[in-house]
């Protein structure tokens, strides 16, 4: 780790050499000047992290060194030291922007307190530039890869309406990249500055979800110690990211309507609204439409939510983004693991063009991952790559023409439409029965066009 730099001046030698070797057995690398003019000029070469200076000196004092200082290096941390107290010099000192002012004598513990707690804000201060930075080249549309002309397409309409309020739904599979799509909507948007808030609906039950969305006051319910802000309104003058809407109970949704129509909240065992102002952005996998034919979801609050339809296209629909995005995948894990970059081989680009990829982008991210952590070369091979991948055919016309075992996918057809109608198509008491998920019970459903006998959206052939 690189020592923080520091410069002592002080026009009695004597000093400059007590501060110079109490500083360096703290472990700082330390030089000092006696002469303001010279310490000037040493400032212009050398990055400094913090001056500690005497505020009289002949010629120059501490606090034009400071402002000629200043002008070099803004972000410049000065100490000053001075031996005529007074009310006057100490507040013309932090004015200027000195960070601390230590009054001769003083104890030895006393300034390297005030040095420690300068370099810690200083690191502070680094990071948090440093962050912002990191966070908005993750969150800026082109994190989000691809120069399929869909991809293209759905960029530029997504930047369009990055500055405006009106509410946005994103849809798209499981790992297609909506919350990326979201994010770099808040970067691109006035409200940039303010929190970007986010929550999967399907990874909480129906209580705790309301809590958390909408908050709670003391004694609502059992554990209930006190009132608790809810995310909605942390993320108040920012973006709220609602993943997963489909898959909230309709109680739910009639407060989330409310958020929309009215911009107030009601948090859970409240008697007065509270006033928001958020921008919302929901993302399903699920097809709402469907689901408000089913009766599963308001119409009211879909076409509140659907107000500018943002639909992802799946992977396996974009295959030329396959190569850009497993290219950057494997520079970035590249730089990840501290190792050389490496190419992927044409065999075992094939295969990753070859795969269905379900999961989406996230699952062909894992993929290369997998393969960087395993490649002992400069290449990546079929080897490196995930078993399932490995082992997964080309495509063959014949075979996808004439499926060789098509009862086992009729047979749980028939069972998830038998299991939901003796359920009387209560979906989260269906998936329970069936021993998978909520969301897995959708995916099912959509892909056996399944639906209750009463719409006409039900087929069973």
């Amino acid at each position: 780790m690189e020592k923080a730099k520091i410069l002592v001046v002080d026009d009695e030698e004597s000093m400059c050499k007590f501060m110079e070797i109490m500083l360096k057995k703290e472990g700082y690398s330390v030089s000092s000047s006696s002469d303001a003019a010279a310490a000037l000029e040493q400032i212009k070469d050398e990055n400094y992290d913090l001056v500690i200076a005497d505020l009289m000196m002949p010629e120059m004092s501490g606090i034009e060194l400071l402002s000629e200082a200043r002008s070099v290096h803004p972000d410049l941390d000065f100490i000053m030291m001075t031996a005529f107290a007074s009310v006057d010099s100490a507040i013309e000192a932090l004015k200027k922007g000195a960070f601390d002012y230590i009054t001769k004598p003083f104890k030895v513990d006393e300034i390297k307190i005030a040095v420690s707690k300068s370099l810690e804000q200083k690191k502070i201060v680094r990071e948090n530039v440093q962050l912002k930075q990191e966070l908005k080249v993750k969150s800026d549309f082109d994190s989000f890869v691809g120069n399929s002309p869909e991809i293209v397409k759905l960029k530029k309409m997504a930047e369009r309406i990055a500055g405006s309020d009106s509410t946005v739904l994103i849809q798209g599979e499981s790992g297609t990249g909506k919350e990326l799509i979201a994010r770099a909507m808040h970067s691109h948007s006035p409200r940039s500055d303010k929190p970007f808030v986010t929550i999967n609906c399907a990874a909480l039950p129906e209580n705790l979800l309301e809590s958390e969305l909408f908050g709670h006051v003391k004694g609502s319910f059992t554990g209930a110690i006190r009132d608790k802000e809810g995310l909605v309104k942390a993320a108040d003058g920012g973006t709220f990211f609602l993943d997963e809407v489909g898959m909230t109970s309709p109680a739910i949704q009639a407060k989330l309507l409310r958020v929309l129509e009215e911009r107030e909240i009601m948090p859970v065992g409240g008697t007065a609204p509270v006033k928001v102002d958020v921008r919302l952005i929901a993302a399903t996998n699920a097809d709402l439409e469907h689901e408000v034919k089913s009766g599963n979801f308001r119409a009211d609050l879909y076409y509140r939510l659907h107000v500018i339809p943002i639909v992802i296209p799946p992977l396996r629909d974009r295959k030329d983004d396959i190569k850009l995005l497993s290219s950057c995948f494997v520079r970035k894990y590249c730089r990840k693991m501290q190792v050389n970059e490496k190419t992927i081989a044409d065999e075992a680009m094939k295969r990753l063009l070859s795969c269905k990829w379900p999961g989406n982008v996230r699952e062909l991210e894992n993929a290369i991952e997998h393969a960087v952590l395993l490649s002992r070369g400069d290449q990546i091979v079929p080897k490196d790559l995930p078993q399932k991948i490995k082992e997964e055919k080309e495509p063959d016309l014949v075979t996808e023409a004439q499926p060789t075992a098509p009862a086992l996918e009729m047979i749980e057809k028939a069972y998830i439409f038998w299991v939901l109608s003796q359920t009387g198509w209560q979906k989260s008491k269906a998936a329970s029965i069936l021993g998978i998920d909520s969301s897995t019970l959708y995916r099912k459903i959509e892909k056996y066009k399944l639906s209750s006998p009463t719409t006409p959206a039900g087929d069973l052939q």
